[in-house]
């Protein structure tokens, strides 16, 4: 297997300069590993998600995106920053999955495909590797801060040998740090600077890398030269404060991912493999990623679901609400499908993978959530343009000042130039708006609302109307008992309420259902039929004279003699009669869901207007607006009607939020500027909607409402830092007010204010 015999992580320079594909990258175009990592797009077309690495800026994130496009056969590339993954459409018969690989790595960065039971893994990795270039930055910055210390409080009793030798040893311990811990800041410029002719832009790292080169260079022609300053604790300071920022920063970018990390991290690393089922029941214990479809495995109780399945043999309990929200346990029976990453709760079953890597449900969920990220909001292109820019402004800004300095001071000059590379910080600018959202998207996620769509969380905020249907929406559709209404005084509630229980016994239509669970909940006790019962389907049922079913058929048996107005809301109703005539009528109400009250109020506390409209009758849809307080309602409307509507709240400048079940509402839902389908996420894709909510309750609209004012609030601090920091940073540098450590920890610093401000939307 190939992941038995890979060796992560060894991608040789050469190679990747090479326009032919590696050996090491040819298993990927294995038919099996292409099915783990692709899933079927339109026609002939397949879709991967790559997991990027190297990446810094919206220069990286446009030179791939590019680089990629030119592929032959490759016909839509996205890429985010905030999560690092490149989304890719490409035709089989032209390009393949190891050509893809190889193509991002000739530009300078990594990749490889992503699948939610390995990228937990890729996740530490990272973190460690990381926090092992962090941790030499800072040995070798205390070890040279105590060498130069003398020279900070002024000792002139060390002879000019011994700050020779102090030098040398800052010196030494200087390259370890300058190599490895700020090797990839070096390697990033470079391939930016490589790539310029093509991108039209260079990368943050660029100025970061040559104020670190600059200084180095300098301060060993000092160092030679037994005169001036040596700049070593400077390097060191400042190549350990920017690791520790962008540690901190890929901590908040890793948590912020939010949704799909989150999904991953419930799925297991091994899974019980049936050698020869049914002919053994000998099982192995082996990893995931080696697991094929139509493999057999044993779930054991307490087990994770490690990928989409049928149920093969038992039953058993799982809790899904990993994927619907739903904390009730789901009993399945053989021929259930079972999805990665619920849980089994009740007994052990065998179980045959139908579905692994990205073609399974939980990752199809992980990919909405990308895809959220993927379209860029206003305020994110924006910011990145700029970013973009401002790297240009700012080596044009180190020239010019490195310039007047060599004719006011020459001695200043070098000095200058190095803090002025250094103070600027191009990387809050960059991450003020990405890692915002990215934590907003995900703290949601989290509360059952998956976004589809990027502009969700800017949008939220324009919202003047609300505009939601019923049935599905503010009510489940689920019949609730509500009231039972006698007709004769010789029948008293409870003994009808017991007769028509025991009709009903063992049936499954809706309403018998809802009545049955009504008389548990009350202790009613069956009756005793003395004759069998008969069911007649779409009518009702009859045991002997006893007769229960729907108001046309017991007027059509004339057991009703005239029509009797429906109840205002009513769901439905189920009439029970005998020989004598009408006994009582059992009505039944939708069920409101959870949720609503706290929409309504944080819409209400915004001035947002609130309209029901719902394709149920016109008494039906009153009765709920009064129930639910909402004085804008209007029943009786089909799908054209329901467009029509959203088009003329338009017309009158409305920002409108459409909130239905993204089924039968998929017009309605296209044509809203804002749109968020309520169920189970499946089906939903396809309705065009911009979020998907798959928890059961309303609430976390309210909350989603709540959480894009406060993201909004966060991205305009993050950009005012941003700009009002290197507004003081760049002239006090160009001035020569600043050392280059301290210009240093400023840079640092600043890009870590703004991702820790953003991290704060992580908790709602």
């Amino acid at each position: 297997m190939f992941y038995a015999r890979r060796v992560p992580g060894i991608k040789p320079e050469g190679e990747a300069i090479e326009e032919r594909i590696p050996e090491r990258l040819l298993p990927y175009n294995d038919p099996l590993l292409l099915e783990r990592f692709t899933k079927p797009a339109q026609g002939p077309a397949l879709e991967t998600t790559l997991k990027l690495e190297k990446i810094r800026c919206a220069a990286c994130v446009w030179l791939c995106e590019h680089h990629i496009k030119r592929i032959p056969g490759v016909t839509d590339v996205q890429i985010n920053y905030a999560t690092q993954k490149a989304k890719v459409v490409f035709n089989p018969a032209q390009a393949s999955l190891a050509q893809l690989l190889h193509e991002v790595e000739r530009v300078g960065y990594g990749a490889w495909p992503f699948e939610p039971s390995l990228a937990i893994e890729k996740s530490k990795k990272e973190r460690r590797q990381l926090l092992t270039r962090l941790g030499v930055a800072l040995l070798g910055m205390m070890q040279v801060m105590m060498y130069a210390w003398p020279s900070y409080v002024g000792e002139n009793d060390i002879t000019s040998e011994y700050g020779l030798l102090l030098n040398w040893a800052s010196w030494v311990l200087t390259v370890p740090v300058m190599v490895y811990s700020a090797g990839p800041i070096f390697q990033s410029a470079w391939h930016s600077v490589r790539l310029f002719p093509k991108s039209k832009m260079l990368g943050m790292d660029v100025p970061i890398a040559l104020a670190l080169a600059l200084a180095f260079i300098a301060g060993t022609i000092n160092l030679l030269a037994e005169s001036g300053e040596s700049y070593f604790d400077s390097i060191t300071m400042f190549v350990a404060f920017i690791l520790g920022a962008r540690y901190i920063e890929l901590l908040a970018r890793q948590d912020a991912q939010g949704g799909a990390e989150a999904l991953a991290k419930q799925l297991p690393a091994t899974c019980e493999r049936f050698v020869n089922y049914p002919e053994t029941s000998q099982i192995h214990i082996v990893p995931v990623v080696k697991c094929h479809v139509g493999d057999y495995l044993r779930i054991a109780p307490g087990a994770v679901i490690p990928a989409d399945g049928a149920l093969i043999e038992g039953e058993s309990a799982l809790d899904e609400s990993l994927l619907t929200g739903e904390a009730k346990p789901v009993s399945k029976i053989v021929g259930d499908v079972l999805y990665a990453g619920t849980h089994n709760v009740q007994n052990a079953f065998v179980m045959k993978i139908i579905a692994v890597g990205q073609s399974t449900r939980i990752a199809g969920i992980a990919s909405l959530l990308d895809q959220a990220l993927l379209a860029k909001p206003n305020v994110v292109g924006l910011a990145e343009k700029w970013a973009g820019h401002f790297i240009l402004f700012l080596l044009l800004s180190a020239a010019i000042s490195t310039s007047v300095w060599l004719y006011v001071d020459p001695s200043k000059a070098w000095t200058v130039l190095v803090a002025v590379l250094v103070a600027s910080c191009p990387c809050a600018l960059s991450l003020a708006v990405p890692t915002a959202m990215a934590a907003a998207q995900g703290a949601v996620t989290k509360l059952g609302l998956l976004i589809v769509r990027g502009h969700v969380m800017e949008s939220l905020v324009k919202v003047s109307d609300i505009v939601l249907d019923k049935t599905g929406t503010l009510t489940v559709g689920q019949p609730e008992l509500k009231e039972i209404q006698l007709f004769r005084s010789d029948v008293d509630k409870k003994t009808a309420f017991a007769i028509a229980a025991a009709m009903e016994e063992g049936l499954t239509h809706p309403l018998g259902l809802s009545l049955l669970r009504a008389a548990d909940a009350q202790g009613i006790e069956r009756a005793t039929l003395n004759a069998p019962i008969s069911n007649r389907l779409g009518f009702g049922i009859q045991a002997g004279d006893f007769v229960l079913g729907s108001q046309a058929w017991l007027e059509s048996t004339g057991h009703i003699q005239s029509a009797l107005e429906p109840q205002s809301g009513e769901y439905g109703s189920v009439f029970l009669a005998d020989a004598k005539g009408l006994i009582a009528r059992f009505l039944f109400l939708d069920t409101p869901r959870a949720g609503v009250s706290e929409l309504l109020a944080t819409a209400q506390r915004r001035g947002i207007r609130i309209h029901i409209l719902s394709g149920d009758d016109a008494l039906t849809v009153a009765w709920w607006a009064q129930y639910f307080g909402i004085t804008l309602y209007q029943g009786a409307s089909s799908p054209e009607g329901k467009y029509a509507f959203i088009e003329q709240l338009q017309a009158e400048g409305r920002f409108v939020w459409a909130i239905g079940d993204g089924i039968n509402d998929a017009p309605f839902l296209a044509k809203a500027n804002i749109s968020v389908a309520v169920g189970s996420g499946a089906p939903l894709a396809a309705a065009g909607a911009d979020a998907i909510l798959t928890a059961s309750s309303l609430a976390p609209l309210a909350k989603a409402l709540i959480m894009a004012d406060r993201t909004q609030s966060v991205i305009k601090q993050n950009l005012f830092w941003a700009f009002i920091y290197n507004l003081v940073a760049i002239p006090v540098a160009m001035m020569g007010w600043v050392n280059p450590w301290i210009a240093g920890v400023g840079m640092a610093l600043s890009s870590l204010a703004v991702t820790l401000n953003a991290w704060r939307l992580r908790k709602i």
